[in-house]
């Protein structure tokens, strides 16, 4: 359970000391964490499979990226101590991975405890309580396994990113009472009229006693920002003994509830409370949908635009990314207008509570990549594969299902879509993630839609997504994207289309490639979409160079694709800044002096991508002595619809000006487009 975004609080063990580790070094970085939960990340021993000495490593932890695993797929061994407090017996006591690629076997004091096989992005929690020596130190050890599995997506070595095995994010200990809340969900939307947000709360909750138990549950609405509570209420239940239940509570009603934008990403808290337990769970209230062929956020038609990014591309971290270097790239993104993106696999919760705080739309999606998932099948697909398939999306959707950042869940990517296995397997992924949440958008990214648009499955799906790869993958030119386009259009007439990949890799070797290459492909590309106002969003392929064990340059660690607007260690291209104009909604923007006033001039595009500025401001920085910032004003700027025309005017105290640099500034802090005057 992420700090910040799912707390729990069990009064009885509240105040207990952190766990002891393998040595006094690791029992003294052990805390409880602001979330209640009692983190496990820190020193581990561990060793590669075969080997017989332990040494010590942080966890979170992939071996990949030391230059003596790196090649290494296979098994791992990792061990730890933890010290359970006698105040725990007779509760539950839990252990939290939020994610081990891509298989894991967990033994506590040399007990299975229970195992998460083929399913390497999402979270798993096991019940350890029947383990543990009380009063006394226990081991917990964790064999984990990445190599090329047949029955499992990604399936194989079919995928295009880094395989990066181990124990790669947060580990988390969680006593509670005996009776506790597994999870909560919220599905939170405005109503039509009046500005009231409704929020529909589900408790799942799980009695581990012997006993069936009589409980009231009760339920409070805070404001995340003022800390205000705005809703509450309370239902009785009962729950088994031995029983897991899913309580279904009274609907929590918000009068004029502030709205989750990417602009203005308001959140809420609830916090649900069972007998001696309580969860909280941070949400947003958005409606987000296709209305005739558009995109409409709360109401308002939008076009999007954004970038994906390749975790784990660092060479000096991996898949194992601390939150600092998470939030670096996420900033960076914002800079350059990204308020939409999607990614190939369920990403880490520490990012998706940031997109939620600073307003980033995202796609998460089902690691099904690439048509030799069908290897082997005709007609069908493999039992074990659709199976894998959907306990992923189960998973992946009751993990994430609060994030107001998620728009859509990804089905499936690039699976040859005509394919009748792989067909068969987007109609069942579509078809359970409706079951599990009819709120949210439903997708398959296709690479083959161009070339049968009436054949791909694609075209079954909540929104048409086309990864468009002409000059590079596909050969052609900006004219075969305009001829594709007509080709789709002719099939789907008003379906809303998503370019939910495009840009240019730098790895065919008969293809030139150049970052100027890159800028050339952006602009033109993006000038063709905007031809058809319902190509809804851009997703541009990609912010970084990636680590992949396919990459055709680089060695060891650094084994990669070149395809990005920054490179591996996100140092920036000559593209990062033709990505970030064509990417803002502003399409052009001039300063001009006359005398002692200065106009700044601005008009918003009226195609993608184009949305309501609300909120938004101007920031002028006055340079004098020496060129240094001397005088800094900023000035409101008003309501601009797509396709407003708008001057704002500024005068400065200081006289000898050797430049002004304005920005345009959203509400969330970052910038959108900066120019600069100079005497």
């Amino acid at each position: 359970m992420t700090p910040g975004s799912r707390r729990t609080f069990f009064s009885q063990a509240a105040g207990l000391a952190a766990t002891a580790g393998l040595t006094e070094g690791a029992a003294n970085s052990t805390a409880r964490g602001a979330a209640g939960a009692i983190s496990l990340n820190g020193e581990w021993a561990f060793r590669l499979g075969g080997e017989r000495s332990w040494r010590k490593i942080t966890v979170p932890h992939t071996w990949q990226v030391d230059s003596s695993s790196v090649n290494h797929l296979g098994k791992a061994s990792y061990r730890r101590l933890f010290f359970a407090p006698d105040a725990w017996k007779g509760g539950a006591v839990r252990v939290e991975f939020e994610s081990v690629f891509h298989s894991a076997k967990v033994a506590v004091n040399g007990r299975a405890v229970g195992e998460h096989i083929g399913k390497g992005y999402t979270a798993f929690t096991l019940d350890v309580t029947d383990a543990l020596k009380y009063g006394e130190e226990n081991e917990l050890t964790v064999e984990a396994d990445n190599s090329f599995f047949d029955g499992m997506l990604p399936r194989n070595n079919s995928y295009d990113w880094t395989p990066d095995g181990g124990i790669y994010r947060p580990v988390w200990l969680h006593a509670t009472p005996a009776l506790y809340i597994e999870r909560v969900e919220v599905d939170a939307a405005p109503e039509a009229t009046g500005g009231r947000g409704v929020v529909g709360l589900r408790a799942v909750v799980r009695n581990r006693g012997t006993r069936t138990a009589r409980l009231v549950v009760e339920v409070e609405v805070y404001d995340d920002a003022t800390g205000l509570a705005v809703a509450r209420s309370s239902t009785a239940t009962e729950v088994g003994a031995g029983k897991t239940e899913t309580v279904t509570l009274p609907a929590a009603r918000i009068e004029q509830a502030k709205l989750w934008h990417f602009d203005h990403p308001n959140l809420y808290r609830v916090r649900v409370t069972a007998g001696g337990h309580s969860v909280e769970e941070t949400f947003g209230i958005r409606r987000f949908e296709v209305k005739d062929g558009y995109f409409h956020l709360n109401g308002e038609r939008v076009h999007l635009m954004g970038v994906e990014r390749m975790a784990g591309s660092h060479p000096q971290f991996g898949m194992a990314e601390p939150v600092e270097w998470i939030e670096h790239d996420h900033k960076d993104m914002k800079e350059l207008n990204c308020v939409f993106t999607r990614v190939h696999w369920m990403q880490d919760k520490r990012l998706l509570d940031w997109c939620d705080r600073n307003g980033m739309l995202m796609q998460l999606e089902v690691p099904t990549w690439g048509p030799a998932t069908w290897k082997g099948m005709t007609g069908t697909t493999a039992p074990a594969i659709l199976e894998n398939g959907l306990e992923q999306l189960r998973e992946m959707i009751a993990q994430n299902r609060n994030h107001p950042c998620i728009f859509a869940w990804g089905l499936c990517n690039e699976i040859g879509g005509a394919n009748p296995p792989a067909k068969q397997f987007a109609q069942a992924m579509f078809k359970e993630a409706r079951r599990l949440d009819g709120q949210r958008l439903l997708s398959y990214a296709s690479n083959t839609l161009h070339a049968d648009p009436r054949g791909d499955v694609a075209g079954e799906m909540d929104i048409l997504e086309w990864n468009e790869y002409y000059e590079s993958w596909y050969g052609g030119d900006a004219n075969s994207v305009r001829e594709s386009l007509k080709k789709i259009r002719a099939v789907y007439p008003n379906k809303l289309i998503v370019i939910s990949e495009y840009g240019l890799c730098e790895c065919d070797p008969k293809n030139p490639t150049s970052d100027e290459r890159r800028v050339k492909v952006l602009e033109t590309h993006d000038a063709v979409y905007r031809e058809d106002p319902r190509v809804g969003g851009l997703i541009f392929f990609c912010y970084n160079d990636y680590r992949t064990h396919i990459g055709d340059k680089g060695q060891g660690v650094m084994k990669q694709r070149v395809h990005g607007v920054v490179d591996v260690y996100g140092e920036k291209k000559p593209s990062y800044e033709a990505l970030r104009r064509e990417s803002s909604p502003v399409e052009t923007f001039t300063v001009t002096r006359e005398g002692g006033e200065w106009s700044a001039s601005l008009k918003t595009r009226t195609l993608i991508p184009a949305y309501t500025l609300r909120g938004y401001q101007l920031r002028w920085t006055v340079y004098a002595f020496g060129d240094l910032p001397m005088e800094q004003v900023e000035t409101a700027l008003p309501e601009l619809k797509p396709g407003s025309a708008h001057t704002s005017k500024a005068r400065f105290v200081e006289t000898k000006i050797v430049r002004v640099v304005v920005e345009i500034v959203r509400p969330t802090g970052s910038t959108v487009l900066r120019t600069v005057w100079r005497g």
